[in-house]
């Protein structure tokens, strides 16, 4: 049987059940973990990369839409909500450090975002890129939701940041430990929150799998480099 003869047979079945892209996605995940576990968690094995390697290539063959796609598995977008809400948790746990280190923290948010939004804008404007572009660009460092929500305000297009801030929060996963590693950074809290406030959720993800104390830290970077790149983006754009 031809691909193209299969995937025709096929299409009406994945478009009548929506149940299949949820256990899909699911699925995928367990399989990706399964690996990145398999490769003694070595961060160039995403699970989340891998994931999105597997659902993409079913969705390619079976010739199915993105949104067909997401309305079986909008439940995983859901439980989005209430995972963020469950990140207060550690938080909580690690109240007294967070305190502690108060000063060295928003130190480092300030440096870390502006240096974020200025690193993509800069090399967006020197590779010859148009303001369009380098507008999409200056809030990849921040949460998709809020990315979006500032291209859109300040002139950008928010479907390629988006793109832009799902490979910064990959490339961070892959990469972070790596680079953290190589400069000697070796304390978990310094090392979750820079991947926090670089790489937002993705590699808060692989920060809570590498340690605690480092998922927390991601977290608490995440959260507030959110809302200062709010506030910072449309304020360093005006000068550019």
């Amino acid at each position: 049987m031809s691909p193209d003869l299969l995937v025709t047979r096929l299409e009406p079945l994945f478009a009548a059940t929506s149940l299949i892209w949820l256990s899909l996605t699911l699925g995928a995940y367990l399989f990706a973990v399964a690996v990145n576990e398999r490769c003694k968690k070595m961060p160039l094995v995403n699970p989340t990369l891998l994931a999105i390697g597997l659902v993409v290539a079913v969705l390619t063959f079976t010739g199915t839409s993105y949104k067909r796609y997401f309305d079986g598995a909008q439940f995983v977008h859901f439980l989005l909500g209430p995972a963020v809400v469950a990140m207060a948790v550690p938080l909580y746990r690690h109240t007294e450090m967070i305190r502690k280190s108060a000063g060295a923290l928003l130190a480092g948010l300030g440096i870390g975002c502006v240096t974020a939004i200025l690193s993509g804008v800069l090399v967006a404007k020197g590779c010859g890129g148009g303001r369009e572009l380098w507008l999409s660009m200056a809030p990849k460092s921040a949460t998709t939701a809020i990315s979006m929500a500032i291209a859109e305000k300040t002139g950008g297009v928010p479907a390629l940041t988006a793109v832009l801030t799902i490979s910064t929060g990959i490339t961070g996963a892959c990469l972070a430990s790596y680079a953290l590693q190589l400069i000697g950074i070796k304390e978990w809290h310094a090392r979750g929150f820079a991947m926090g406030l670089a790489s937002h959720g993705i590699a808060t993800a692989a920060a809570f799998q590498e340690n605690e104390i480092a998922g927390t830290f991601a977290s608490l970077a995440m959260a507030l480099n959110g809302i200062a790149t709010a506030a910072l983006v449309p304020l360093i754009v005006s000068f550019l």
